[in-house]
């Protein structure tokens, strides 16, 4: 089991998570965070600490997308191991549904 950051993460981008990680497994993209399934420990530390609810175990249903989409960018977005705000609109996005096609952004963040 790893732990995934799926649909609810994009344009909200908050970062709790990447500070309670002991493993720094997050990566940042422009509009998203993901998690490198493969050196998630499955410590479960980041999901409670995600204020979005955007962070769910790879054993929930309806996550395969999410597992491969995180997989992908987490080799080619660069690490986060820092706490920065999150957008200034993160709240208004925050539950939206259908976040995905409208607002995705394959493109990198900052990183450390």
């Amino acid at each position: 089991m790893t732990y995934v950051v799926g649909e609810n993460c994009i344009k909200c981008k908050y970062m709790d998570c990447v500070e309670v990680c002991p493993v720094d497994c997050f990566y940042e993209g422009e509009n998203m965070l993901v998690i490198h399934p493969d050196e998630c420990i499955d410590c479960g530390v980041c999901e409670p600490e995600c204020p979005a609810e955007a962070i769910k175990p790879d054993t929930e249903p309806g996550l395969e997308k999410w597992l491969s989409l995180n997989a992908e960018f987490a080799k080619s977005w660069p690490n986060i191991t820092v706490k920065r705000e999150s957008p200034p609109d993160a709240k208004d996005f925050d539950g939206k549904p259908d976040k995905f096609d409208a607002y995705f952004s394959s493109n990198p963040g900052e990183g450390d």
